[in-house]
């Protein structure tokens, strides 16, 4: 078999994704934060870019002005009367308590403050965690050295909630101990505070805080034995298996009421998340007016001192390069961040166009909307627009919403135009809001409902759409007392 070399011609086609336009992508679908963090590395590693300071310098201007007028006022303050000694009576006290800062001490009367020291709010600690809380009462208590290295595994496999999602044997063959100790140790901490942290699950958890009260013989036998036929609100089954009376068992019930069944629930860190949105729209008499938020990103431009030393003829060839290639970079870094903003605000426009019932009337008026319908709208493919889309925020006069919110399926209507299907699940919400608590509706009954307003849903797409909102079955939102 002979080998020789052959030339031939092939026509394909193939998707060549330049460096560029890796980079256009990405910025396009990072949020406002994410960008602003992003030009501040390229504005480090780039020298050629710079951030305008055009609003720098009138700023500038603006506060040595203020501070001449404060010099002057300060001045006109200090003068001395010759006719009144030393002039005491000529200072306007007010404007001088009014512009300085003061705060009550121990012994009375005001100490000032430097201005340039912290405020009181930054200097908070912050709020003790459920596993800072258990190290300090670990310190206290009699452990020995081999039992407090058990007991801080033991912590470290905590969840938030208090309840521990590691396996005895596991953590007893990590620390070389025998699942006997462990165990030990594990009882000893389940009587830390709070009570019940450390419990395996639900059962154990309820079983630690019960065996703490008195006269809970009863109680401990129902967690113990009865506790699924609770959660099915089978009152007169337990009852019956516990030879006791209806009553006693209601009142069981009310005690088991009081305990928690998450321990760690108070040490959750509730600290306000604040969301900045990417773009508002307000409403200016009948229109909607878009505007991008472009507050703390940086205003680039190429450095003057680069452009002259790429025109300069003293610089050497190796320098001309690697300016120029620096030059093309931050020139596309620019076009890009332009490009992204036009992006946003159109696909933005689009959306608003087509929401407009939603902006003015609320969920309810919230119609079936798919990627596509933006993307024919705008002449643009479908995976720009979810990239536009994803991780960001739109502010409303409806509120705050992520801009992948408006994108719903449609549940169809009896008669007239789909339905969104988040405004399916309003309903619902609202349905269930304004239910007897005694006779909670079932699931057929709210498709029943849905119905009598017009609505055409399928009793499975119900049960679907109450789960996603959190909202227990009929049996379990029962309430007989």
């Amino acid at each position: 078999m002979a080998l020789e070399l052959r030339q031939s011609l092939k026509l394909s086609q193939q998707l060549v994704m330049t460096p560029q336009l890796q980079q256009a992508i990405k910025l396009l679908q990072l949020n406002r934060l994410e960008l602003a963090e992003h030009v501040m590395e390229e504005l480090l590693e780039n020298p050629v870019l710079e951030e305008g300071l055009e609003d720098l310098d009138e700023e500038k201007q603006r506060k040595e002005a203020s501070q001449e007028k404060v010099e002057v006022q300060k001045e006109k303050t200090q003068e001395v009367n010759p006719e009144k000694g030393e002039g005491t009576d000529d200072i306007n006290w007010e404007n001088y308590l009014n512009s300085q800062q003061y705060q009550p001490v121990t012994g009375g009367g005001f100490k000032d403050v430097d201005p340039d020291l912290p405020t009181y709010e930054s200097t908070l600690t912050r709020k003790a965690s459920l596993t800072d809380h258990l190290h300090w009462q670990l310190q206290l208590s009699k452990f020995s050295p081999r039992e407090m290295a058990i007991a801080e595994r033991i912590i470290g496999n905590l969840n938030d909630d208090g309840y521990l999602q590691a396996d005895v044997e596991v953590m007893a063959k990590k620390e070389k101990v025998t699942p006997e100790e462990v165990q030990g140790v594990l009882l000893r901490l389940q009587r830390f505070d709070p009570l019940g942290v450390g419990a395996r699950d639900l059962r154990e958890c309820l079983l630690i805080q019960a065996k703490t009260l008195e006269d809970n013989a009863l109680l401990v036998k129902v967690i113990e034995k009865h506790l699924k036929d609770l959660e099915r609100k089978a009152y007169p089954a337990v009852a019956k298996a516990c030879g006791v009376s209806l009553e006693t068992i209601i009142e069981i019930v009310k005690r088991l009421g009081t305990l928690e069944p998450k321990p760690g629930r108070r040490f959750y860190d509730e600290s306000a998340q604040y969301i900045t949105p990417d773009i508002y729209v307000h409403k200016v008499k009948d229109e909607f007016v878009i505007v991008l938020n472009e507050d703390g990103l940086p205003k680039l431009r190429i450095s003057n001192f680069y452009q002259a030393l790429l025109r300069g003829k003293e610089s050497n060839k190796l320098t001309k390069e690697y300016v120029n290639e620096k030059l093309r970079s931050a020139v596309w870094l620019i076009r890009s961040i332009h490009q992204r903003q036009r992006t946003i605000y159109k696909v933005t426009e689009s959306i608003v166009k087509m929401q407009r019932d939603f902006l003015e009337k609320g969920i309810s008026a919230l119609k079936p909307m798919v990627l596509r319908d933006v993307a024919e709208d705008i002449g643009m493919h479908e995976s720009t627009v979810s990239r536009v889309t994803s991780n960001k925020f739109i502010h409303t006069p409806q509120g705050i919403f992520e801009l992948k919110y408006f994108f719903n399926s449609s549940i169809r209507r009896v008669q007239g135009m789909d339905m969104a299907s988040e405004a399916v699940k309003n309903k619902i919400k609202e349905i269930i809001q304004g239910e007897d608590m005694k006779r909670p509706y079932s699931d057929q009954e709210l498709v029943e409902l849905l119905r009598q307003q017009n609505i055409d849903i399928a009793r499975r797409t119900v049960a679907k759409y109450r789960e996603m909102l959190g909202i227990l079955s009929s049996s379990k939102r029962k309430q007989l007392f």
